[in-house]
């Protein structure tokens, strides 16, 4: 059901830039298509250069012709553009966020529930919110102001608890939005349901009949151009500390008492603290880091291309050496009755043999092993490429002799006449909701920190060299120090017909 949004005026800071072009504007278009945008809603775009409004919707125009290649509706177009407005922020203008206050004082123009959207460089965030309190327009005396900020929240446990004082100066923690955009992912926020709305999973979601659950996250492509940021980030802060803990919490997190947003996320951070602190004496044991090396991978069609080392990236922008990880594999355990003992396998990397994203729960063997060639049976909920869920069960084949042979019941989340939703979209709607419940709470925030951290600290002190694995290849076989059992083994496609190990 459809929530009721206030008049409010949505704050693009940003707005020339390609997330804005790409995500942000044709997301709110489609929002406005759906009939899901109040009546009464405004967007004003800040960017640093002066534009006139007439050549700023000439360029909305543009933006949404990329993006929609066989046409969109032209009374939906002509609601949206009236939406839009334009305000130059230059840098050089001291006086900049007193005319922006000036501005957004417009009430015939601009509802004066603001929210902003802040897609700027992390360095950014508390100066705009510094700036945007100074004018007075983050006051909530007479009506609400929310802020979203981009991933990442810190680059470390100090850097996000010195921007989380930071912004506290000047907003409650009601007010902040941190932005994980893997949890608008339809398929993402299906986890839960997928568990809660099912009576045959929920009594079998323990330690007395899991054997183990892998969280994977991994690519064909490789850094690309983000060769920079990449090395100073890697697969750990980038994937692990953000999109694939969150996804953990919400795969084992206990059921929340009813779906409102306090409730979904103290379960979260419940289960978030619960997290078994990483054994630094032990880390060869409970955590793999590898970079891939030259290879040749599939883009699609059958074809394959050669690719460079992520080594050999590097020297091209002038980066000589590196012990920066493109793949990282951990171990965790979560300390509480449902899940002790129980290994979470949490992967990332770049230029693997396949792109997929997805959780893969693997149960214990049956207690009666009728046949040597019993396999035991596997949930895997796939996120990505395809919003896929699989049961693999054991079924006789038919004849004399007694044999068993793994039948999948395989079925897509999303079929025919489905909508179709960016996870910007969902998020954009939620946070002129006021529903925080797909965003990250600062304790979430520490949690993850707290736990990446060691990890971080030691690769970092360890110069030795990296392993390196071959870009197309599966995961490295050097990965499996991390297993628990001699039978655990990396979950691979989804398809049926393909590979498992």
């Amino acid at each position: 059901m459809a929530k009721t949004i206030d008049p409010c005026t949505l704050v693009l800071f940003g707005a020339s830039g390609n997330l804005s072009r790409v995500k942000l504007m044709p997301g709110l278009f489609r929002l406005d298509a759906a009939g899901r945008l109040p009546e009464h809603m405004a967007i004003l775009s800040v960017g640093r250069s002066p534009v006139e409004r007439d050549a700023w919707l000439a360029d909305i125009k543009g933006m949404l012709d990329a993006k929609f290649k066989n046409g969109y509706d032209q009374k939906v177009f002509e609601r949206f553009v009236a939406r839009n407005h334009y305000f130059a922020n230059a840098s050089d203008d001291p006086d900049a966020y007193k005319k922006m206050a000036a501005t957004l004082t417009d009430a015939n123009t601009f509802p004066q529930n603001l929210a902003y959207f802040l897609s700027v460089r992390p360095t950014d965030f508390a100066p705009v919110v510094e700036q945007l309190s100074g004018v007075g327009l983050l006051d909530e005396s007479k009506y609400w102001r929310r802020v979203l900020i981009e991933k990442p929240f810190g680059t470390d446990l100090a850097t996000a608890q010195d921007l989380q004082a930071r912004l506290t100066k000047h907003l409650k923690e009601t007010q902040i939005y941190r932005i994980d955009h893997y949890l608008g992912k339809t398929a993402v926020q299906g986890i839960m349901l997928t568990r809660f709305a099912n009576a045959i999973f929920e009594p079998l979601w323990n330690k007395d009949h899991i054997d183990h659950v892998q969280i994977t996250n991994n690519e064909i492509l490789g850094v690309g151009e983000r060769t920079t940021f990449y090395d100073a980030t890697g697969a750990l802060r980038d994937m692990f500390q953000s999109h694939l803990l969150q996804t953990l919490a919400l795969t084992a997190m206990e059921k929340p008492k009813d779906l409102k947003p306090e409730s979904i996320r103290a379960e979260k951070i419940k289960l978030l603290q619960s997290i078994r602190p990483i054994d630094v004496k032990n880390l060869n044991k409970q955590a793999f880091r590898a970079q891939y090396a030259a290879g040749r991978v599939c883009v699609g069609d059958g074809h394959g291309e050669n690719v460079a080392g992520y080594l050999d990236e590097l020297k091209r922008d002038g980066i000589e050496s590196s012990n920066t990880e493109t793949y990282a594999a951990v171990k965790l355990f979560i300390d509480n009755p449902r899940w002790q003992g129980v290994p979470f396998y949490v992967r990332t990397a770049k230029r693997m043999h396949e792109g997929n994203v997805a959780i893969s729960v693997k149960f214990k063997k049956s207690p009666m092993q009728l046949v040597d060639s019993q396999h035991q049976n596997w949930l895997v909920i796939s996120i990505q490429p395809k919003e896929t869920v699989k049961l693999e069960i054991e079924s006789k084949i038919p004849g004399l002799d007694i044999a068993t042979r793994t039948l999948s019941i395989d079925a897509p989340q999303r079929q025919t006449g489905d909508e179709s939703i960016d996870s910007y979209e969902t998020l954009m709607l939620n946070l002129m909701e006021g529903d925080p419940s797909q965003y990250l709470h600062i304790s979430e925030v520490e949690a993850q920190w707290k736990l990446v951290d060691p990890i971080v600290k030691a690769w970092t002190a360890d110069k030795s060299a990296l392993h390196q694995y071959r870009a197309g290849d599966r995961d490295p076989k050097e990965s499996g120090v991390i297993f628990d059992a001699e039978d655990q083994f990396w979950r691979y496609s989804i398809e049926l017909g393909g590979d498992k190990h």
